[in-house]
């Protein structure tokens, strides 16, 4: 559907229709429809959407799992596309340019965090794209569409060595997973642990690898584990099996746990060596529960962690660039999206679904 352009009859500036997949009430199956996006402004870049990642958190947010939603909702926050149009003042980018957008398109740009080039803990509250209320306190509409209108300085650059359609989870799936890497030092002579080789896990592995670490991957069983070396894990374990918590005690600098099921966090912990850090970057949809005392005996810590900022974002993306990593993908046609989420909440991908934002 060619994208029409028209006159917003109460402010007179123009808007643009764009056609989108969108869930128009909690829990019900996406359909196709149009949405407006807002009107070009000083700043502001148009990207034709190529590929658009389908993450776990569009079901959580479609289902309501995380609290009271906006609908009608487009999901999507891994877009990957091509700039075809520019506002007068834009001076980052030009038509053609290779460009994503993640987890969010706007932040307060004057708190600590957001002069830090942290915009992801924005104090003063990002906004997301989608399910969220931009500054114009209007709702935002995520990457399940065919165009988007963003702020210049909320685009990354893909860079030309990857391919868009493997690219677009790197702005969700690798940087969750690239900044606690960063962060808390992996690199050589660090043992990494990766839990869950799903679409953030895999990433993980990939990012952690290439980064130097001695990687293990932690699955509740071994069906993937041939994956998981060929990723670049020196190591898989299956956590149904109890000799692995007991082989495994007090070995790894950095665990990672990017899954969201409810596990026994003191037992992981037990896993990590004096200093070391358990990261939780899986969501769970139910408070979890811990006793200190694991914490307490090693000095060891529990953290979390939330995508990246701006800068950290780019440089991942010109990391996987250099060292040619992506994801591992299955690209889907638009309306297939139904089916794809489907076999998302049954674990059955391989390891990210993308969307071909051509055929919406």
């Amino acid at each position: 559907m060619a994208n029409e352009t028209n006159e917003n009859n109460t402010t007179g500036t123009a808007t643009r229709t764009v056609a989108a997949y969108a869930a128009p009430r909690p829990d019900a199956p996406l359909e196709k429809t149009t949405i407006t996006r807002r009107a070009v402004g000083e700043h502001d870049i148009v990207i034709d959407i190529k590929y658009s990642g389908i993450c776990h958190s569009d079901l959580h947010q479609v289902g309501e799992d995380w609290g009271t939603g906006i609908f009608p909702m487009v999901p999507g926050h891994e877009i990957a596309g091509v700039v075809s149009e520019i506002g007068p003042g834009v001076t980052r980018w030009k038509v053609g340019d290779r460009v994503g957008v993640g987890c969010f398109v706007d932040s307060c740009r004057e708190c600590d965090n957001c002069q830090a080039g942290l915009q992801q803990y924005c104090t003063g509250g990002a906004v997301f794209t989608y399910n969220g209320t931009g500054r114009d306190g209007l709702p935002t509409y995520g990457g399940y569409s065919a165009e988007l209108v963003v702020d210049e300085a909320y685009a990354l650059g893909i860079p030309d060595s990857l391919p868009l359609d493997a690219a677009a989870p790197l702005l969700c799936a690798g940087i969750t997973l690239y900044s606690p890497l960063a962060h808390w030092g992996a690199g050589p002579g660090k043992k990494v642990a990766i839990v869950g080789l799903g679409g953030l896990g895999h990433m993980g592995v990939k990012l952690a690898h290439a980064m130097g670490a001695e990687v293990t991957v932690l699955s509740q069983s071994l069906r993937k584990r041939e994956d998981g070396l060929g990723l670049g894990a020196d190591d898989y374990r299956a956590t149904s099996d109890p000799a692995t918590f007991t082989d495994l005690a007090g070995r790894f600098d950095l665990i990672v746990n990017t899954v969201s099921a409810d596990l026994d966090l003191s037992a992981y912990i037990g896993l990590l060596r004096t200093d070391g850090t358990l990261v939780q970057v899986g969501m769970p949809e139910k408070p979890v529960t811990l006793h200190p005392f694991p914490l307490a005996i090693g000095r060891r810590s529990l953290a979390g962690s939330m995508i990246g900022g701006l800068p950290e974002t780019q440089e991942m993306l010109d990391f996987c660039g250099e060292h040619g990593i992506a994801a591992e993908i299955e690209l889907i046609r638009a309306d297939q999206v139904n089916e794809a989420f489907r076999r998302l909440a049954d674990g059955d991908v391989r390891f990210r679904f993308v969307i071909d934002a051509s055929t919406i």
